[in-house]
């Protein structure tokens, strides 16, 4: 292999680690995601625990991307789990992109009025960088970088221990196979 090939490939292996960043860390969760609560797009306080879930989807949301017609598999995943105890909660953020650049009213007509959503979603918010929400600088200490959003529509899975059981990037639908099944065996 040539010098400049090498190079290329040396580049394109440190981007590939920088950006999917697999490694996972396992903290010592001083808190559950039971224990926190959050605003609601309405500026009412919800707490987790009030839920009783079993486990929960952490999505970073945005109106404008395009990725967000993964709404409806996200209402579908919210509908066929809401009973058996999962919850899909939404988390407005403006920093992709500018792609949510509305008001908490604004997101919220927009997910009702394009999407029928009916799950719960927070006041907007950022989920990176030192203004996080909290669930997120929780997640990132006790899981690792890969809880870090790349872009909108990030996910991460919360166990019915109450921990970060895994994350899924942008391109992966909420209602993938691999997601359904981590989710049935959630609940099982």
């Amino acid at each position: 292999m040539n010098y400049v090939k090498k190079r290329i490939f040396i580049i394109f292996i440190i981007l590939f680690m920088a950006l999917f960043n697999f490694t996972k860390s396992f903290g010592n969760y001083e808190k559950l995601i039971t224990d926190f609560t959050v605003t609601s797009i309405d500026g009412k306080k919800m707490k987790l625990s009030d839920f009783k879930a079993k486990g929960f989807l952490l999505v970073n949301v945005a109106s404008k991307c395009g990725f967000t017609k993964q709404y409806d598999d996200l209402q579908k995943i919210w509908t066929n789990y809401k009973d058996k105890g999962f919850v899909v909660l939404g988390f407005p953020s403006n920093q992709f992109g500018g792609q949510e650049p509305g008001t908490n009213s604004e997101i919220k007509d927009f997910c009702e009025v394009n999407f029928n959503i009916t799950f719960p979603i927070v006041e907007k918010t950022d989920v990176k960088g030192d203004q996080a929400h909290e669930i997120y600088k929780w997640a990132l200490k006790n899981y690792g970088n890969s809880t870090i959003p790349k872009w909108n529509f990030h996910k991460i899975l919360i166990n019915s221990e109450g921990k970060v059981e895994e994350t899924f990037l942008s391109f992966v639908s909420p209602t993938s196979k691999t997601i359904v099944k981590k989710i049935e065996k959630i609940l099982n």
